[in-house]
């Protein structure tokens, strides 16, 4: 396999639209005041497992 990297000039580019879920619905980030999208930057975003995952994934691994 060779080391190629893919190089996208400026005008090939598209502009993605990021939505998120306000109040029950979602709706687009463009479409917020100033206020809510300096709230939007900052927010934290983190994963979560679910209660003793990590047991039954040592278990699987003893196995």
């Amino acid at each position: 396999m060779t080391n190629q990297t893919i190089e996208l000039k400026t005008e090939e580019r598209t502009r993605c639209e990021v939505w998120t879920r306000v109040m029950g619905y979602h709706r687009p980030v463009s479409a917020f005041n100033a206020g809510k999208r300096a709230e939007h930057a900052e927010r934290c975003y983190f994963t979560e497992t679910p209660n003793g995952s990590a047991i039954r994934q040592e278990r699987r691994a003893a196995a």
